[in-house]
C-alpha cells in the first residue's frame, strides 16, 4: 500500500503537536513544564565542610529562573536505610539554609519522611545526612519534596488573574491525561513562566521538559 506524501506530512505534524504537548501554539493558558530531579542547595557553612574551606562552586549551565545555575558539583545523600543516593547535584547560587528536594520514590531509597512543601519552608522538615568529599553535614532538617508550584512574572499573572501564593487546578493534556490541584502560584519580577513538578508527577503524566500543561481557568 503506497502511502501519499500528504498523508506523511499529515502525520509528521501530529507527531510534532504530540512531543510538544499537543496543544496549540500560544493558548493564553499554557504553561511550560520544567522537571525538577533531586538537587541540593547549600549555604556557606555548609559548603565550607563539605568541599573545604573557602571554596567556590563551579556553575555548569544556567536553569529556567534567571541566575538560578546547576553546578558541576555533586553529593552523596544518605538516610536511616543506609543506602546512598550518589550524584546529587548542587544548584546555586549559596542560600542562607542548606535544603534538600527529593521525590517522593528517593525518600523510600532513604527511608526519610520529607513533607511536601514550598522551597524554603523547612521548619520542622526531614533529616537527612550530606557527604562531600571533605566532610560530612548531618542536616537536623531541611529534606523536602516540593510542592507543584508555577512561576510567574508580574505581567504573567495579570494575564492568568492570579497573585503570588493562589492555587489554581492545572491539566495535562497528553497520553496520560492528569490534573493537578492546589498548584501554588509563584510570582515575582524575575521569575520566567514555568510549572516546576519533580520526577515522579513527570513520569506519571508522561511528559518531560518543555511539555505545554493548562491552567483551568473555572
Amino acid at each position: 500500500m503506497e502511502i501519499s506524501s500528504a498523508k506523511i506530512a499529515e502525520l509528521v505534524k501530529k507527531v510534532l503537536a504530540d512531543m510538544e504537548g499537543g496543544a496549540s501554539a500560544g493558548s493564553d493558558n499554557e504553561v511550560p513544564v520544567g522537571v525538577s530531579n533531586r538537587h541540593i542547595h547549600l549555604n556557606k557553612a555548609d559548603l565550607a565542610t563539605l568541599f573545604g574551606e573557602g571554596y567556590e562552586l563551579t556553575p555548569l549551565k544556567d536553569l529556567s529562573q534567571p541566575g538560578q545555575y546547576a553546578c558541576k558539583e555533586t553529593l552523596t545523600l544518605i538516610g536511616p536505610a543506609m543506602r546512598p543516593i550518589e550524584g546529587v547535584r548542587v544548584l546555586g547560587p549559596l542560600r542562607s539554609k542548606s535544603q534538600v528536594e527529593i521525590s517522593m520514590t528517593d525518600s523510600y531509597v532513604l527511608k526519610v519522611k520529607p513533607p511536601v512543601r514550598e522551597s524554603g519552608k523547612t521548619e520542622g522538615s526531614a533529616g537527612v545526612t550530606i557527604v562531600g568529599p571533605k566532610g560530612v553535614v548531618q542536616l537536623k532538617e531541611g529534606c523536602i519534596i516540593a510542592n507543584r508550584h508555577i512561576h510567574m512574572s508580574p505581567s504573567d499573572g495579570v494575564k492568568f488573574g492570579v497573585k503570588d501564593g493562589d492555587t489554581v487546578t492545572v491539566d495535562v493534556e497528553g497520553k496520560r491525561r492528569t490534573r493537578w490541584y492546589d498548584v501554588q502560584v509563584r510570582v515575582h519580577p524575575d521569575f520566567r513562566l514555568e510549572m516546576h513538578v519533580d520526577t515522579d508527577d513527570a513520569n506519571a503524566a508522561g511528559i518531560g521538559n518543555g511539555f505545554k500543561v493548562k491552567v483551568v481557568k473555572e
